[in-house]
This record gives structure tokens, C-alpha cells and sequence, in this order.
């Protein structure tokens, strides 16, 4: 089945992705023009207003997770599930975005970070930990994989395109831009979305308004008769909100841990002054409040699809928002609100595929073949530019064949696929970020060990289905997984650094 789009809805999509697209162009050929090193490439050299890069913030943090894709977790399983990923994760990543973000940019500014890699390596003074946290990004394609399914299936539908093709032209189309503007062009194109993100965010939360005709009683009455486990705080139907282990505690572990990706922490290195950081952070922090809320709207897509079919065939998790557009609004509205859930994937995508491209260039090509590169300054900086295009073009091939199979084979959602890469990723950069704010004299060993323990018990956890004691939770939940790996390494961490910082003293 393609979609159920009406051809006035087929005719003005159109019209509406070609404007787009011609608005994405100008601000890319705008930052291109001024690109000319890959560190321009990667923090860009104008000088950004701080609302600007909160709001970029915003976009690139909530992305088509929280729009497309965690939505359909809410329809499949109810309150349980917004009260974990509406509620819960965003208290806990915002609130450790505040706490970890001065003294992450405090270094990385010192030091002229430009990436993740980099600031790990300077921190603590290690060529062969920033290789590691280098190799250990490429893990972050799969986040770029859950963006391009749920662009694709949002597209597939509203177009009415056999969902290959639209998988292809959109990966196409924003890897083959992000080959030139970098950072210079993102902050105004995530800007421009993150803007159109709020004003649909509005549109989705006030669309079902309907449904609160006989109150919040009457809402939840709707839910009750489609299944009474809709309406509990937990949800023994999924392996993600079986109790509240899994709704609370593994999702303020993560909710803390999460803000450690490179497109969310090193946003903050684009600020040019450090009083810029508090208006950075209001305006980011406001913004993403809103954004993480839409998660709600799977609770209206359940009223409407309450055995979850449509045109007498399944719904697929990752299908249920953009069949849900679709379906409720006005032409003219739904178009407008495609153009939101693009914006949502398209911001985040840009951010990801900026910052594995110049770690991969940066981190793992120039030290381990830059002394091919040309010893000349102005042709080094023109071969490293031509090298991030190539990676970025390697990339986008890795990410329509992976894709492809999330699109064909998901397990149960391709959330649940970008959950196990982005969670091992954090997981093992958090214990040196957390040591680098707050410790001195920090042992290389304490850092390099927690690491190494974060991926270990992670992928463990996950791949065994490990059980935790005294819940229902297994490592099946790649959120329990990765809080587990990240109890463990702060624990290895903390041993190790009282060891060695003791046998400095002496």
C-alpha cells in the first residue's frame, strides 16, 4: 500500500518540498561561499545570535524521533509511554544539558575543539582515546537511519511514492547539501526549521481537541474502551514501559546521558562569547519543552486508528503520525504540517551528518593517513574538504542500504535500531564528560576503562536480553541496556580514580 493522500494533497506537497528545497539551497550556497576550511566546515565562522543556535539546539535535539517516530510508541501503548519519553527523559536530558554544558564549552573553546574526538583527546591528553571515541561516532548512523525512515515514510505518504524512490532522493538530496555549507549554512537552515517546528508542534497538540469535548475524564474514557492498559502508568504489553524502572529510572539515566552527542553538546561551541550561553540555553530549553510534548498526539492517532489498521492493513509504528496527517487535516494544514515533521528529521540530520563527516576527516583520516595529504597549508585545507565530501558521500550510501532494510525488516520500530547505537554511543562518552566538568587531575586509566566498560555491558545487555534484578526490565529495552552500561562505568570510573588520583598524591 503507498498512502491515502488525496491528489490535492499529492499536487500541493509537491509544491510545497520544491520550495523547500530551493529555500535549503540558498542558505547552503550562502554558507558554502564562506567555507573554506574543515574548520569552517565544522563550527563555522560567523558570528551566530545565541536564539539562533538555542533554537538550532532545540531542532537538532527533539528531531523526527520525537515527531514521527516516538509518537507511534504512545498510540501503541498509551500513557505509560508518555510519561517516559514526554515527561521523564525530558526533565532529565534538559536538566543535564544545563549542568553539562559550561564547562563542556569552557574546554572545547580553550582548546579549539572541533569535534567530540578532539575534546576527548585534548581533555585527556590521548591521540588513541580520541581515535577510539572517533571510530565509536560511526555508531551514530544508525540515528541517521531512524531520520531517513521516518522522513520516508512521512513523504512516501503524503506523495504517494513507492517508499524506495523517496528513501533515495532524500538522502540524496540532503547529504549531496551538507557536502558544502557545514555549520555555516545549518544554523540558519535549523533555525528556519526549528521555527516551523513550533508553529506545527501547536497544530499537532491543539488537533485533537475534540476529544477533550466531555473533559479529561471523557478523553481517557476514549482510550479505556479501545484498551484499559492505554490509560495505565504502565504497560506490560511492551518491553520498553513494563514498570517504572523502565518509565523513571532507566529514562532519567539516559535523560542525563543523552545530552553527550556531538550534534547536542558541541552546538554550544558555535556561541562566539560566553554571555551568549544563558540565552542559548533559555531559548533551547523553552523551545524543546514544547517539541518533546508532541509525543502526545499518538494518543489522538489511537482514537482515530484504535485497532491500529488502515484501508484493512496493519499500521506500522513508524507509519502512525504521518497516517495521521494524512487523515485528520485540511489539505493546506497537512501540507503545512509535512513541512514540520521534514523540518524535524532534516535538522537533526544535518546536525549528525556534519559532525560524524568532520569527525571521520578529522579524527580518523588525518591522523592515520594526513602525512599524504599536501604539505602546503591552502591545499591541505582544499584536499580535507574534498576528503569530508567523499565520506559524506560513503555515508549516504551506508545509510539508503540500512534504511532500506529498517523500512523492509524493523524490529517492531526503527527507533528501537537507532536506540541501541546512540544509547552504547553516550553511554560511553558520559563518565569523561562527567569526570572532565567536575574532577581534577583526572587518571587516564579511570576514563579509558569506564569507556570501554560502557560498550561492553551495553551490547551485552542488549544482545543477551539480560535481566535486571528485581524488575521486569532485560536489556532487550536498549534504554535499560544502556543505563545498566552506564551505572557500570561510573562505577569503574570512580573506583579507578580514587586508586590512581591516590598514588598521584602520595
Amino acid at each position: 500500500m503507498l498512502g491515502v493522500a488525496s491528489s490535492e494533497m499529492i499536487t500541493a506537497s509537491w509544491i510545497l518540498i520544491l520550495l523547500y528545497v530551493a529555500v535549503t539551497l540558498f542558505f547552503v550556497v550562502r554558507g558554502a561561499l564562506k567555507t573554506k576550511t574543515i574548520s569552517d566546515y565544522a563550527v563555522g565562522n560567523f558570528a551566530f545570535k545565541p536564539w539562533a543556535v538555542g533554537l538550532a539546539l532545540a531542532a537538532s535535539m527533539t528531531s523526527a524521533a520525537t515527531f514521527i517516530i516516538n509518537p507511534g510508541f504512545i498510540a501503541y501503548y498509551g500513557l505509560s509511554g508518555f510519561l517516559s519519553f514526554g515527561i521523564v527523559l525530558p526533565i532529565a536530558s534538559m536538566g543535564s544539558l544545563i549542568l553539562l554544558t559550561k564547562g563542556f564549552r569552557k574546554h572545547g573553546s580553550s582548546v579549539k575543539s572541533l569535534t567530540m574526538a578532539q575534546w576527548m583527546g585534548s581533555k585527556y591528553d590521548s591521540k588513541g582515546y580520541s581515535l577510539f571515541f572517533a571510530f565509536l561516532s560511526l555508531l551514530l548512523i544508525t540515528f541517521i537511519v531512524l531520520i531517513a525512515v521516518g522522513l520516508t515514510k512521512v513523504l512516501a505518504k503524503s506523495l504517494n511514492v513507492p517508499e524506495i524512490y523517496v528513501l533515495i532522493g532524500t538522502i540524496a538530496f540532503i547529504f549531496g547539501y551538507m557536502m558544502f555549507g557545514g555549520a555555516n549554512s545549518m544554523v540558519y537552515t535549523n533555525t528556519v526549521q526549528a521555527l516551523i517546528m513550533l508553529v506545527v508542534a501547536f497544530i499537532l497538540l491543539g488537533s485533537g481537541y475534540q476529544h477533550f469535548s466531555n473533559g479529561i475524564h471523557g478523553f481517557l474514557d476514549k482510550l479505556q474502551s479501545i484498551d484499559p492498559k492505554l490509560i495505565q502508568s504502565t504497560n506490560d504489553s511492551s518491553f520498553l514501559f513494563r514498570d517504572y524502572f523502565e518509565i523513571i529510572f532507566t529514562q532519567i539515566v539516559i535523560g542525563i546521558a543523552i545530552v553527550c552527542q556531538p550534534h547536542i553538546i558541541t552546538k554550544s561551541l558555535l556561541l562566539k562569547t560566553d554571555k551568549d550561553v544563558n540565552k542559548y540555553l533559555v531559548v533551547g530549553i523553552i523551545t524543546q519543552t514544547i517539541f518533546f510534548l508532541v509525543v502526545f498526539v499518538g494518543l489522538y492517532a489511537r482514537i482515530i486508528f484504535p485497532d491500529l489498521m488502515i484501508n484493512g492493513a496493519p499500521l506500522k509504528l513508524d507509519g502512525v503520525v504521518s497516517a495521521y496527517v494524512v487523515k485528520e487535516f485540511p489539505v493546506y494544514v497537512g501540507i503545512f504540517v509535512v513541512l514540520g515533521l521534514i523540518s524535524a528529521g532534516v535538522s537533526t540530520l544535518e546536525g549528525l551528518i556534519q559532525s560524524i563527516s568532520s569527525t571521520t576527516t578529522m579524527d580518523i583520516i588525518k591522523p592515520l593517513f594526513g602525512k599524504y595529504y599536501p604539505i602546503n597549508e591552502e591545499k591541505r585545507d582544499k584536499a580535507y574538504i574534498l576528503t569530508n565530501k567523499i565520506v559524506i558521500a560513503v555515508f549516504a550510501v551506508v545509510a539508503i542500504l540500512l534504511s532500506y532494510d529498517q523500512l523492509v525488516n524493523p524490529k517492531l520500530s526503527v527507533g528501537i535500531f537507532a536506540q541501541n547505537g546512540v544509547y552504547a554511543y553516550f553511554s560511553a562518552a558520559f563518565v569523561p564528560i562527567l569526570f572532565g566538568m567536575f574532577l581534577k587531575r583526572i587518571p587516564k586509566i579511570s576514563v579509558i576503562a569506564a569507556s570501554l566498560t560502557a560498550i561492553i555491558v551495553h551490547f551485552s545487555f542488549y544482545y543477551g536480553k539480560l535481566p535486571v534484578p528485581f524488575t521486569k526490565a532485560t536489556g532487550e529495552n536498549p534504554g535499560v541496556a544502556a543505563s545498566m552500561a552506564i551505572i557500570a562505568s561510573v562505577f569503574v570510573g570512580l573506583i579507578l580514580y580514587t586508586i590512581f588520583k591516590e598514588r598521584e598524591d602520595v
